[in-house]
């Protein structure tokens, strides 16, 4: 699996307008608690179903976007975060130590 980088408006649009299941995983590139929760995140995620698309956004370089995300998607913004979206509804929002791969397999599995 890979991650697609968020660097525009018109990807969030698209990530809405999206059949199916998108996960989008906000990150600090500034901060320790951040690079952990993704290293924790990438070792598990061979669990997520190979059909579910990986957005990464860097919000150090495109705050403006995660403020764009928190608006569409209706959560709080927090840093790390991952935002599991289903057909352009948020049905997940964790963030910090409550980032799991498998909470996010299990969920699609369901």
């Amino acid at each position: 699996m890979q991650w697609k980088n968020i660097t525009d408006l018109t990807q969030i649009s698209q990530i809405q307008n999206q059949k199916g299941y998108s996960l989008i995983f906000k990150h600090s590139t500034r901060c320790s608690v951040s690079s952990m929760a993704k290293r924790r995140f990438e070792m598990d995620w061979d669990s997520i179903p190979e059909n579910t698309s990986l957005y990464f956004l860097d919000l150090i370089s495109y705050r403006d976007l995660s403020a764009q995300i928190a608006e569409t998607f209706q959560v709080h913004h927090e840093s790390p975060q991952i935002l599991l979206i289903k057909d352009g509804d948020c049905i997940l929002d964790a963030s910090h130590s409550d980032i799991s791969a498998v909470e996010v397999a299990e969920m699609i599995n369901t």
